[in-house]
């Protein structure tokens, strides 16, 4: 008979994680598109060069923080705006506008991205606990399509509802991939442009949108077929993760030494694109600083 100390931890509830992810993404995004077509009226700060923050960002995380604290409060949080830590069995990562200077600008191209990082040794299903930190619920919400990226850990990747695959693109030749330039940090970018002259040597073309979770959301939906960059954060790509690996993709840590790209330096595609993206930017990239 166990005692109540050797009981096992009760699984996380992903199918309520995920509804309340939806539910806040659209909480935040109703925020955005509030703003949308009134821009001017925003009052915006700059946190760094080239580095964005608007009330539009400020309002909308709080309207997603509103809806996760009321339901999930066993849950800590991280967002982009009002910091936070993790902590306890899950860690929300929560970026209430990925795409800030598109948004800014007119530019229809931005999100909500909203994640569920489970910690190591949690229960999230049946077998054993997971043996490191791992991205378990993604919500990527493009209010201007009206596109909602979902993913569950074990489960599966949706867009709006209908199952979606990564591609099945065999090579870099025949990829269009997805890139980010540096424009924040340009500490990296002496690795990073011999890189972006490799890709734009080699595969059928690069793209540049401005949105990282979108990304990773279009990467999983099978419109790219790999996607690399640099100098992001955790809130940029932790539900973008779990949605392409959810699609049958797979998206590491540059260096190879986090469990989930934490530390802002993202390769990923398809199975077989994304191990040839490896290869091409491996000369470029210095060790870790």
């Amino acid at each position: 008979m166990q005692t109540p100390s050797s009981s096992p931890k009760a699984a996380l509830d992903l199918g309520a994680a995920i509804d309340t992810a939806v539910s806040a993404a659209h909480a935040g995004a109703a925020i955005l598109q509030s703003y949308a077509h009134r821009r001017d009226d925003l009052v915006i700060d700059h946190k760094a060069h080239n580095d964005l923050v608007s009330q539009a960002d400020r309002e909308a995380e709080a309207a997603v923080l509103e809806v996760l604290r009321e339901r999930t409060p066993q849950y800590g949080i991280v967002a982009e705006e009002t910091g936070g830590e993790a902590q306890g069995a899950a860690t929300w990562y929560i970026d209430p506008l990925d795409g800030t200077t598109n948004f800014l600008h007119g530019i229809p191209h931005y999100c909500v991205s909203i994640a569920l990082v489970a910690k190591a040794g949690t229960q999230v299903g049946p077998g054993a606990p997971l043996d490191i930190d791992t991205p378990v619920i993604g919500v990527v919400y493009d209010p201007n399509r009206e596109e909602l990226f979902t993913g569950v850990h074990g489960v599966g990747a949706w867009l709006n509802g209908r199952r979606i695959t990564c591609s099945r693109t065999a090579t870099l030749e025949e990829s269009v991939l997805a890139t980010g330039f540096p424009f924040r940090d340009f500490s990296f970018a002496d690795q990073y442009m011999p890189m972006l002259r490799d890709a734009i040597c080699t595969a059928r073309g690069v793209r540049r949108m401005g949105a990282a979770a979108l990304d990773l959301a279009w990467t999983a939906a099978g419109r790219y077929d790999g996607y690399w960059e640099m100098g992001l954060a955790p809130w940029d790509v932790a539900a973008g993760t779990l949605i392409l690996r959810e699609a049958g993709g797979v998206c590491h840590d540059m260096h190879g030494d986090e469990p989930w790209p934490v530390g802002g330096r993202v390769v990923s595609g398809n199975p077989q694109v994304a191990e040839a993206l490896a290869r091409m930017i491996a000369p470029h990239l210095k060790a870790r600083g």
